[in-house]
């Protein structure tokens, strides 16, 4: 595989801070989205391109490997280990402890399969695969009912369900979808986060879901029904007399599916907001008039 240099990728030099990396991601995923890029193969491919670097460079251990090993820092820990293991084993053979680059070059390819050789350098150790991380964005409305979706990750088409309810920043594993295992070991796993954007008039606090609905004058006072917006469609609701502004009432499960308890939801809290009537008539001010002497 050809060396892919990532930071190249998101436009950006090795003395990047994590800020720096986070915007130029942003930045560039915007750009590139396939949502804004509709059957644009060239900007899928950088589309994807973007996402890998991003994966690598945004995860502090994984760019500490990059740095260090460049193309092949997907193997960072089985180099060590390896290395590990081929130093203890020639120290019964070399009380000195000095070693040639043609020593060191040996637990490679003992590693890869390349050339064995006799005694214990001939045997191949087996190592779990890399694990993987990735972001997944989606919209409020994409979590609020458990839906499957098709991921591509290195090239390879997943597919996933996505529960009802999953949070923002909430980080799921794949087990078994990660880097291939070295020499038959265990392949690593995919683990997902996701960015979760909310374009609703509700503001989402777990499983409970917030929300204002205006209020005028004459049925606050008065009291009556209304319709009221909930985040799968419309409620009558029955307004208290004297209803003052700021007041709060629950809708029982109204609000967010649970994560992973089917047919549960938190509730819908509404604040009441007191719109007062503008633009009088000259009637209409003689009768709160009226009023005003009455109250007092």
């Amino acid at each position: 595989m050809s060396f892919i240099d990532y930071y190249k990728i998101l436009g950006l030099t090795k003395e990047a801070s994590e800020n720096d990396i986070k915007k130029a991601y942003r930045k560039l995923a915007r750009k590139y989205h396939p949502d804004l890029n509709p059957n644009d193969k060239v900007s899928e491919k950088k589309f994807k391109e973007i996402n890998e670097a991003n994966e690598v460079l945004s995860n502090p251990e994984n760019r500490k490997k990059y740095d260090q090993y460049g193309e092949h820092w997907k193997h960072a820990e089985e180099y060590e280990k390896a290395k590990q293991q081929e130093q203890y084993q020639r120290s019964y053979q070399d009380p000195t402890g000095e070693y040639s680059q043609e020593d060191f070059s040996d637990f490679f390819e003992s590693m890869f399969g390349g050339r064995s050789s006799s005694g214990a350098r001939g045997r191949q150790v087996k190592f779990r695969g890399q694990d993987y991380n990735a972001e997944l964005q989606l919209d409020l409305n994409d979590v609020y009912t458990t839906h499957k979706r098709t991921l591509t990750i290195n090239n390879k088409n997943i597919r996933i369900t996505i529960p009802a309810g999953v949070e923002n920043g909430q980080i799921i594993k794949i087990k078994g979808h990660g880097g291939e295992g070295i020499n038959g070991g265990p392949n690593g796993d995919l683990f997902i986060q996701f960015s979760i954007v909310n374009h609703s008039k509700f503001k989402r606090d777990k499983d409970n879901l917030y929300t204002t609905v205006d209020l005028d004058l004459y049925k606050a006072l008065l009291g009556g029904e209304l319709m009221v917006d909930t985040f799968n469609g419309k409620v009558k609701l029955t307004v208290k007399p004297e209803t003052q502004n700021g007041t709060k009432v629950k809708l029982k499960s109204k609000g967010f599916p649970k994560y992973k308890k089917e047919n549960q939801f938190g509730d819908l809290y509404i604040t009441y907001n007191l719109k007062l009537p503008t633009n009088l008539s000259y009637k209409e001010k003689e009768l709160i008039k009226q009023l005003q002497t009455l109250r007092s």
